[in-house]
């Protein structure tokens, strides 16, 4: 990956007007795009981020060993009673997580955000986000961008450079869970009425649109509805145009969903009663609740891994605690700012997060001591990647300088289905803190040999 990703860099430097050109023509090109995120456009760096086929291979083989560890926890959630206790959810979302779902998969889609050292392949999990994973449209999109520059026509004269299409490819996954509802389940019609809902006031919508528009090629009727809108009567759940819902695509995160459930109850009264099939249903907030990462490394979970498991978990699952005063003492958290990071356990796009090497000492101080015992956690601080980037959106003329990485892996049905790329100069790197989007791609080679059954699958041209 670094000789690739130097390669790139070299092509930029050796034509570096050219680049300056098509850099602002990507900036321009961004600026209008559907890729917008709390009504802004989503920033991005110049350079994508170059995966050889070996680092695929490998990201492939990690995905699918985590998720069948997670499948294993949120099966003993389920059926052990004592193991529920360690996750202290609310008797309402702990029903909730318990109905039935109709379907198999435990885990039907996530993106599963990682540390990923590129020189000798050691990671470490940063988050796995189930409920409301997103993302798709934003890697589509900048795909797009960088696809029409300078730099990247020239590095595809030598390797054939593959993204990532995780719009039709979902449908596929999604709709062969939907027949496995089918089986049993006296509700399942032979061609579902699709709803992709969520709080819309906090959705991208430009992606649900990408996803609308992939289920309806499929063959399938689709609708985008706001979760508060959604009707139930008779053993029905309807939109409010009084159309029947057989299929929802949960995108609502189960946080929001807890904190306006008395706006929701028509939504949550049929998922108790069964009344509909829920893909994102709510025992995926098993694994997405952050406190999963402490349970992870607990004796309770260990005992019912394999060896290789157990292994697997304490060598990519960073040390976490929780937020209480005896830990920060006994770790001397206050003193040591740079070698932790406190995030709350049900929040999502990084707010809340707080790492050490961000703040001064009294910054620090104050947020460790106003966080404690407030359903926080304390966990090790992973020293991220660093790689050099040109970002246009400060400057038409911008300098290389060094970014921090991190990789997030998309997952349908526990597959790897793409790779989505994020930067930036702090120590937690999200929107909130001035991240940035990059490109991924894959370098096939220059001979377009045969790649693996499932690059193949799912790793299509834009």
């Amino acid at each position: 990956m670094k000789s690739l990703n130097q390669k790139y860099a070299a092509i930029v430097r050796r034509c570096f007007e050219e680049n300056i050109k098509s850099g602002n023509a990507a900036l321009k090109y961004m600026q209008s795009s559907t890729a917008v995120y709390h009504g802004e456009a989503v920033q991005c760096l110049y350079m994508p981020k170059i995966f050889s086929r070996e680092a695929f291979e490998f990201l492939e083989k990690a995905a699918g060993e985590i998720c069948g560890i997670l499948d294993k926890v949120i099966l003993r959630y389920l059926n052990d009673a004592e193991y529920r206790k360690l996750f202290a959810f609310s008797p309402e979302l702990e029903e909730l997580i318990l109905t039935e779902a109709g379907y198999s998969r435990l885990l039907p889609i996530a993106r599963i955000d990682i540390f990923f050292n590129e020189d000798d392949f050691s990671f470490k999990f940063c988050e796995f986000n189930a409920d409301g994973a997103s993302a798709m449209n934003e890697e589509r999109e900048i795909n797009i961008a960088t696809r029409q520059t300078d730099a990247f026509n020239e590095m595809s004269k030598e390797y054939e450079l593959q993204s990532f299409e995780l719009f039709d490819s979902w449908v596929s996954e999604f709709t062969d869970i939907y027949a496995d509802y089918c089986i049993n389940n006296k509700n399942a019609v032979s061609n579902p009425r699709i709803v992709i809902t969520d709080f819309m006031d906090n959705a991208t919508v430009n992606e649900f649109l990408m996803f609308k528009k992939a289920f309806e090629k499929a063959g399938y009727n689709t609708e985008i509805c706001e979760i508060r809108d959604l009707v139930y009567s008779d053993g029905i759940l309807k939109t409010p145009d009084g159309k029947k819902t057989d299929a929802i695509y949960r995108r609502a995160v189960t946080c929001d969903v807890m904190r306006h459930k008395d706006d929701v109850k028509p939504f949550l009264q049929a998922v108790r009663d069964g009344a509909v099939c829920v893909i994102g249903h709510f025992r995926t907030q098993i694994i997405h609740n952050k406190s999963v990462f402490k349970i992870l490394r607990m004796p309770e979970t260990l005992q019912f891994l394999t060896e290789d498991e157990q292994q697997y978990v304490l060598r990519h699952i960073p040390e976490t605690l929780p937020l209480n005063k005896e830990n920060i003492n006994a770790f001397e958290v206050i003193k040591n700012k740079n070698d932790w990071i406190i995030k709350p356990e049900d929040l999502y796009g990084a707010r809340g997060v707080f790492a050490g090497v961000d703040m001064d000492g009294d910054a620090w101080a104050k947020a460790v001591a106003q966080s404690a015992d407030t359903g926080y956690i304390l966990q090790r601080f992973c020293t991220p990647y660093k790689s050099k980037n040109l970002n246009f959106n400060n400057s038409p003329h911008p300098e290389f300088e060094m970014y921090n990485n991190i990789t997030g892996l998309f997952v349908y049905n526990g597959k790897l289905a793409g790779l989505y790329s994020r930067a930036g100069q702090m120590g937690t790197i999200s929107s909130h803190s001035r991240g940035l989007t990059l490109a991924s791609l894959v370098a096939i080679g220059a001979s377009c040999d045969t790649v693996s059954a499932s690059f193949s699958e799912h790793a299509k041209s834009s």
